[in-house]
C-alpha cells in the first residue's frame, strides 16, 4: 500500500514538493510495469534498480522539505 506524504503548507518548496511528488509516481508506475514481466532483460534490470534508487531520493528530498514546512509553520 502507497505511503501518501503530505504537502507543507505556506512553504516557498511547494511547488518544487509537488514536482518530487509527480516524478516520484512516475517512477512507481514504471516499476509497476517492469515488475509484472515475467523476466527482466539486463537493461530494464539496470533501470529498475536505478528507478528503486531514484526513488527513494526523492523520497528523502520529499521527507525533508516536509520536515522544513512543518518547522517554518511552528515559528512563525
Amino acid at each position: 500500500m502507497p505511503q501518501e506524504m503530505v504537502s507543507p503548507t505556506g512553504s516557498m518548496s511547494d511547488e518544487e514538493y509537488r514536482q518530487l511528488e509527480a516524478q516520484h509516481h512516475q517512477y512507481e508506475s514504471r516499476l509497476g510495469e517492469l515488475a509484472d514481466k515475467a523476466v527482466l532483460s539486463d537493461e530494464e534490470q539496470v533501470e529498475e534498480s536505478t528507478l528503486k534508487k531514484k526513488k527513494l531520493q526523492l523520497k528523502d528530498r520529499m521527507r525533508e522539505i516536509a520536515r522544513r514546512g512543518g518547522q517554518n509553520s511552528a515559528h512563525p
